[in-house]
């Protein structure tokens, strides 16, 4: 199957000498949901700018779903639905006539039942009528994604679309995200928040320094490069790691009555058997044992911290 979108060798260099991205290679599929994360500055928005045709690349190409965003640029651009970060709506205008004003923009017929069908997806069907000025920071977010989808794009980007939304919308906006799936759109996400994309992405992509640095399935990713953390509740407080447990490199938390270990849990050997035995030869006892994965958010620090490559 053609990628929704293929980048091949891309660049980015400003006028003032920085270099915004280095050489990205990347292939997004079709119908799937891609988190792209990264720190500020990392390089994505330029990214993303540059597949919608806002920046010109210094080198490299861009396909969408085979149109070359630099000479083909219209059949590229109106494949494409953007929800940048900034709220840019104009502030007399009603609901309704900006989800229209936008589909006639990249030349579609227009179609109230469309129009409708989207409003009542985000909620907006109610306040169809209402100037956009009166609304809320919320409600004005949903406009911004209901212009990008007034044309029926077939790839959506969504640039930290719930920043600064409350928990409710959010999660309006997760569902949403879902159903559009669903439906065979295509979704790129860039967020701040490491629970949205370990909730909704299919694959992950991190940026760093305008480089690629790892791009994954998510479930892949979190094994290969999480760790298991095994927690050990003592029976009586420990003052410091006893010098004969050395060797497993633990942690002594909660004022000394938790040994804390971090193996990983793809070996053969944990090392869990021989650090319980030792235990029990210095009779340190305890009462409760439990494991836990690492969370994506532990592993996109330590990649962005070492500036890792994988």
């Amino acid at each position: 199957m053609a990628a929704a979108i293929s980048i091949s060798d891309l660049t980015k260099t400003y006028a003032n000498g920085q270099h915004a991205l280095k050489g990205v290679s990347l292939e997004i599929r079709p119908g799937e949901i891609f988190a792209l994360l990264g720190p500020n500055g990392a390089g994505k928005t330029t990214l993303i700018s540059i597949v919608c045709g806002i920046v010109r690349p210094t080198s490299g190409t861009v396909l969408v779903e085979g149109h070359d965003i630099r000479r083909d640029f219209r059949a590229a651009r109106e494949r494409i639905g953007l929800v940048p970060q900034e709220l840019a709506i104009e502030a007399f205008e009603t609901v309704r006539a900006a989800a229209a004003f936008s589909r006639g923009l990249f030349g579609r017929a227009p179609d109230p039942a469309c129009i409708e069908r989207v409003l009542r997806d985000l909620s907006l069907w109610d306040r169809r009528d209402d100037i956009l000025m009166t609304l809320s920071g919320g409600m004005k977010r949903r406009v911004m994604i209901a212009k990008a989808l007034a044309h029926e794009p077939r790839i959506l980007f969504l640039d930290e679309p719930t920043a600064g939304v409350d928990v409710e919308l959010r999660r309006d906006l997760w569902e949403l995200v879902r159903r559009l799936r669903d439906q065979g759109v295509t979704i790129i996400l860039t967020t701040h928040y490491i629970d949205e994309a370990e909730e909704l992405a299919d694959r992950i992509g991190v940026v760093n320094h305008g480089e690629l640095i790892v791009v994954d399935e998510k479930q892949a990713l979190m094994r290969k490069l999480g760790k298991r953390q095994l927690t050990l509740t003592l029976q009586e407080p420990l003052a410091r790691v006893p010098a004969e447990l050395a060797e497993w490199k633990l942690a002594l938390n909660a004022d000394g009555h938790e040994l804390q270990f971090t193996f990983d849990a793809a070996l053969e050997q944990t090392g869990i058997g021989p650090l319980l035995r030792r235990l029990e030869q210095l009779g340190i006892g305890w009462r409760d044992l439990n494991t836990r994965e690492s969370s994506l958010e532990e592993i996109f620090v330590s990649l962005v911290g070492r500036g890792a490559r994988a």
